[in-house]
């Protein structure tokens, strides 16, 4: 039997199913945490709690549960009940409460699960506490009430690293009480139908809080161990140490201090400079799908099959993202030998994935199966996307577009994956300009999220609409540009590249170079990132010149971490970098050649010579239109380029520093040196004088 339902806010109502008090959460698109669900929820809790209803139910409408806060409010007066005091009426209530949950149940979410007295899930459920990627820690007791259900250590995992887990494996953590199949009905059913026998079988109210045995006797070498990885995997980043302070208060404190603690150091970092970055960033990530002047009403075309040409370490990558999304390739190469290398290749990177855990064993087979080899370009005929990641050369492109066009079936997408050449330039040999685009992915392709989608003067909305959806379809973090030379990333990587071999000569060594954008929290400097590449790709004997550093060493046999020479001397076994004084030596020699006086380079000067340029340059970049805004140049650093996301970006960093500084510098450092880098552009120094911001433009 179910009431008429009473609708307790915008987003919540209350219904009945037999004795069984219904609490139905209503706020598309992922049931966030906002003012009106916390209102009604409280308002809901406390009805069932004063009718005769035996048990309370909390469902949620729609393709999940709750999924977390609602990250738009923070910062603000956050209006209505508190999360506080929805929990508390959970916890506290005289009758049972079960959280039914289906989708994910994530941060806030979870734990408002959490003071539910048990939970039952739907096998395809994710339940997890993320909010370290938003620079937080979980301000809702989850530090406190997660340890005592799965134990430090699974907690300390789980909150540090934010995945999510399976269903299952929450079962068998005591997360979950129940596990079912089916739909959000049958997910229903099960829940009332467990709270019916709870009531009948008069068994206790089971709160979270008042268990303490997974908390007890914990060794303080589980926290030093857990402060290890951080450092080492999460480095410079704020929240996980936070995190783990807060989880070791759960084997200290009483519940109710722990609260307290895990709540101030919430609003710490809350009110910090990281988390205010990481929350933009996150924000900006979604603002990048938004493409003005495109038809709302264009509809994507429908990619089912997919064609590579070149089955090399970009090709093989490329194919596996659409693999492991399921949709079936075919890689051509030119030769067997490098056709069957390549498969190799993928498949070993497989099998790896599997035996760290990644992915089960039987995906590799799977996956594989999807990914099918060939040497004849004719298999492209009726694929839906090829694309091309065949040497950096425009002849080589447009003679393979050329080939493309004669095989590829009318409204097939031809993609590109240069990294800087003009997509232009390679569409006008084709005789459908409108259906090329440019899909400049990251290397390792298989690893890194960005996908620059670059568009031709002529590239069709319909390409364009295609090539964001597919993005998104195999997990990729899209930005559309427009073209230039290098594009967005590699454009200001390379004014970056000049400054860091011209403060060499100065005087400068690659270690201080590199150890400086380290400590500003990039995963390596450029150096390093070039012995780690190779410092023979692209590398002409026959052009060489020897006063430029990249090619003297490539002459003295020199090719990075491949061969164990190259900025670096690496150790054959551990692959640790050591500073080399022959490379040393060498910079002093042509420096002394270029009639370069050495001197000191302090660390301030070698940020600012690195960086500044970089904006300089992104600051051209929106003025020539070629980024649509400001934070799609953050979206591509953070994600394609290792700017530590904790500090939003080139263009929001620079937004924090004070364009007005920058701008001054780079006048000073352009009369002192010259060059076209440092002629400062005028959109900058535009907003320098009206205090405007370079991350908004164009929002």
């Amino acid at each position: 039997m179910s009431s008429d339902p009473v609708q307790l806010s915008s987003s919540v109502r209350l219904e009945r199913r037999g004795d069984v008090a219904l609490l139905v959460v209503d706020n598309p698109p992922v049931n966030a945490l906002s003012h009106h669900v916390r209102s009604g929820l409280a308002e809901g809790l406390a009805q069932a709690a004063a009718s005769d209803a035996t048990a309370i139910v909390l469902i949620c409408a729609g393709r999940t549960f709750i999924a977390g806060a609602d990250i738009s409010e923070f910062g603000s007066g956050m209006g209505g009940a508190s999360l506080l005091d929805v929990q508390d009426a959970m916890e506290n209530n005289a009758k049972p409460v079960i959280a039914a949950i289906h989708g994910t149940a994530l941060g806030g979410g979870l734990e408002v699960a959490l003071c539910a007295h048990y939970r039952v899930a739907l096998r395809s459920a994710k339940l997890g506490l993320p909010e370290v990627n938003l620079g937080l820690l979980p301000g809702g007791g989850g530090t406190q009430r997660l340890p005592r259900v799965v134990g430090v250590e699974k907690a300390l995992r789980m909150i540090t690293g934010g995945a999510p887990i399976s269903a299952d494996e929450a079962l068998g953590d005591g997360l979950v009480d129940e596990v079912v199949d089916g739909s959000v009905a049958e997910l229903e059913a099960a829940a009332v139908a467990f709270a019916e026998r709870l009531v009948a079988e008069g068994r206790p109210l089971v709160r979270i809080s008042d268990r303490d045995d997974k908390v007890q006797g914990i060794d303080a070498s589980v926290f030093a161990a857990a402060r290890a990885t951080a450092a080492t995997k999460q480095r410079g980043f704020d929240a996980p140490a936070a995190i783990i302070d807060c989880i070791e208060a759960t084997t200290t404190m009483a519940i109710a201090d722990g609260l307290k603690y895990e709540q101030r150091r919430f609003l710490e970092l809350m009110n910090g400079p990281q988390s205010a970055a990481q929350r933009y960033a996150f924000f900006a990530e979604r603002a990048a799908n938004k493409i003005p002047g495109l038809p709302a009403d264009t509809a994507p075309i429908d990619i089912r099959s997919v064609g590579i040409l070149g089955a090399g370490t970009m090709g093989g990558g490329i194919a596996m993202n659409f693999a492991n999304a399921g949709i079936p390739v075919v890689i051509v190469e030119r030769d067997d030998a490098s056709l069957q290398k390549g498969l190799g290749v993928v498949r070993k990177n497989y099998e790896r994935s599997a035996s760290r855990g990644s992915i089960a064993a039987a995906d590799v087979e799977t996956r594989m199966s999807l990914i099918r080899g060939s040497l004849d370009k004719q298999d492209f005929a009726d694929c839906d996307l090829v694309i091309e990641a065949v040497f950096e050369n425009m002849d080589v492109k447009q003679s393979v577009f050329r080939e493309l066009d004669a095989i590829c079936k009318p409204g097939a997408v031809l993609a590109t994956n240069t990294s800087a050449l003009d997509i232009n330039v390679i569409a006008s040999v084709t005789s459908r300009p409108e259906s090329v685009i440019g899909l400049h992915f990251f290397s390792p392709a298989n690893v890194m999220k960005l996908l620059e989608v670059v568009r031709g003067d002529a590239t069709s909305p319909t390409i364009i609409s295609t090539s964001m959806a597919v993005a998104k379809r195999i997990g990729k973090v899209a930005v559309l540009v427009g073209v230039c030379h290098g594009f967005v990333g590699n454009r200001m990587l390379a004014k970056r590249g000049a400054e860091a071999d011209r403060m060499v000569f100065e005087g400068a060594t690659p270690a201080q170079v590199d150890r400086v954008l380290k400590d500003f929290g990039f995963p390596m400097g450029p150096f390093a990132m070039m012995d780690l590449a190779g410092l023979d790709i692209g590398w002409s004997a026959e052009k060489s010149n020897p006063d430029n550093l990249r090619d003297a060493l490539n002459e003295s046999g020199r090719k990075g971490q491949k061969n164990g020479r190259g900025y670096y001397v690496y150790d054959p076994e551990t692959r640790a970098a050591t500073p080399d004084p022959e490379v040393e030596q060498l910079v002093r020699d042509i420096a002394a050649r270029k009639g370069i006086e050495q001197r000191e380079v302090t660390d301030q000067e070698v940020l600012e010579r690195l960086l500044y340029p970089m904006v300089n340059e992104g600051a051209r970049i929106l003025e020539e239109g070629i980024a649509i805004r400001g934070s799609d140049i953050d979206v591509v650093w953070t994600n394609g380029y290792g700017f530590p996301v904790y500090r939003g970006g080139p263009m929001y960093w620079a937004d924090q520093v004070g364009l007005a500084e920058i701008a001054a510098k780079i006048e000073a450092y352009g009369a002192r040196l010259g060059g076209s880098h440092w002629e400062l552009s005028p959109l900058l120094a535009r907003l320098a004088a009206d205090a405007g911001a370079l991350h908004r433009h164009g929002a």
